[in-house]
């Protein structure tokens, strides 16, 4: 496996776990719908939280939360539309990042609520 799909991986555990220390109940991980992949799709508070996992080795480039794109969120929002009508639920949706730098042997961890919206 390439090491950008492996931190990648690493991001999403450490995530992952972040959300649970935090009290977030994970309902899935890398749930797919047509050419979309939510990372994490998690409930807390009676919210549905929409969890994308961006993790960079270096801030040379940007933050990581820089290279979620208007594309990225369209095809989040489609996801989890899906995934809505799927379970037969309509609950209140809010849409996070999980921002991971790696430096050196250490993760840093930035959870940005509401990082963005839809209509």
């Amino acid at each position: 496996m390439a090491e950008h799909n492996e931190l990648g991986k690493k991001g999403e555990q450490l995530a992952a776990e972040y959300l649970i220390e935090n009290q977030y109940e994970i309902l899935e991980r890398n749930w797919v719908f047509d050419k979309a992949e939510i990372d994490i799709i998690a409930k807390k508070d009676n919210l549905l939280i929409v969890v994308e996992v961006k993790t960079r080795s270096s801030l040379e480039f940007g933050l990581p939360q820089d290279f979620v794109k208007p594309k990225k969120i369209q095809l989040l929002v489609k996801a989890i539309n899906q995934y809505v009508e799927t379970i037969d639920f309509d609950p209140e949706i809010r849409f996070d990042i999980i921002a991971i730098n790696k430096s050196g042997s250490k993760y840093n961890i930035e959870h940005i609520e509401e990082a963005f919206y839809y209509f």
